[in-house]
């Protein structure tokens, strides 16, 4: 007998891909506020205002989450840990999109869910099968293909190793986010602290080089800040509203996004090789995820 989901459970449905829709859009807005910068506001800055930004966003998670007492935590050494890869892989992504296509940036983000199944072996526990693992080698070769490090186009393989090097961090802060989930930290706690020690370790990478903003640079930092934040906010949304299975796969709308405004305003415009690529290594990325969703009807 088929069960037909609930007026209710069809409307938070809809409200959750309308969410994730809207948040990978607004994280594309943010990405062009990071373009627009052209590198005239040191990264350690950039990262800084983006956190600090958002800080004021965030706090309705606070009061929401009974006050103050909601940033008490058991677990210091692992925001340590979730700060630093999350910075690293902050500073990697601002760094790729003042520096490359935007949709290549975002292409190459897609690597996370790739180095996630990877790690989840040693640092988790996981077994990964064939299929999986034969999934997470055509996404690099998907990697390969857009990044061709021989010829004329090498001279771009530096920023994807960087672009690369910040979805292999973000795989490692998702890891340190599972664990301290697992061991009871919330949701709000983690997100919190992160804000509050990135803006911290941000503050005193950038003194030394510090060089005040102009009244245009000041607007798109306060952009970047404010809008992730909200981009955040409806990410979190998103997943408490529908199912992750659900949910997932729209995360790869940025790649359209990033699309058509690196297109609109910047004249970007991925080759075949790219598209192809792109192609690839969302495929890989949708196959790991139906073959997560299979795997857990299974359990």
């Amino acid at each position: 007998m088929q069960i037909t989901p609930s007026v209710a459970t069809r409307a938070s449905r809809r409200r959750a891909i309308l969410s994730i829709l809207v948040a990978a859009l607004l994280f594309a807005f943010a990405a062009c506020c990071v373009k627009a910068l052209e590198g005239g506001v040191p990264l350690a800055q950039v990262v800084l205002f983006r956190s600090l930004f958002a800080l004021p966003v965030l706090l309705p998670l606070l009061s929401q989450a009974g006050g103050w007492a909601a940033i008490r935590t058991q677990h210091p050494m692992g925001h340590a840990w979730r700060t630093l890869f999350g910075l690293i892989g902050m500073a990697g992504a601002f760094y790729g999109y003042a520096t490359m296509p935007l949709a290549t940036v975002t292409a190459l983000g897609f690597t996370m869910p790739l180095f996630l199944t990877l790690l989840a072996v040693p640092l988790l526990g996981e077994r990964v099968g064939w299929r999986r693992g034969s999934a997470v080698i055509l996404g690099f070769a998907g990697v390969l293909i857009m990044v061709r490090p021989t010829g004329a186009d090498a001279a771009g393989l530096v920023p994807s190793l960087i672009v690369l090097v910040a979805a292999l961090a973000w795989a490692m802060a998702m890891i340190t986010i599972r664990r301290m989930g697992e061991a009871g930290e919330s949701g709000v706690t983690i997100v919190l602290w992160f804000a509050i020690g990135s803006s911290a370790v941000a503050f005193l990478a950038s003194l030394p080089g510090w060089l005040w903003p102009t009244p245009w640079q000041w607007l798109l930092l306060l952009g970047i800040g404010v809008i992730s934040a909200l981009a955040q906010l409806l990410m979190t949304d998103a997943y408490r509203a529908g199912e992750p299975t659900l949910v997932a796969p729209f995360e790869y709308s940025g790649i359209i996004w990033t699309t058509l405004l690196g297109a609109l305003i910047w004249a970007e415009a991925p080759d075949g090789w790219d598209g192809l690529g792109i192609l690839i290594l969302v495929a890989s990325g949708l196959y790991i995820w139906w073959r997560e969703v299979q795997l857990g009807l299974k359990r």
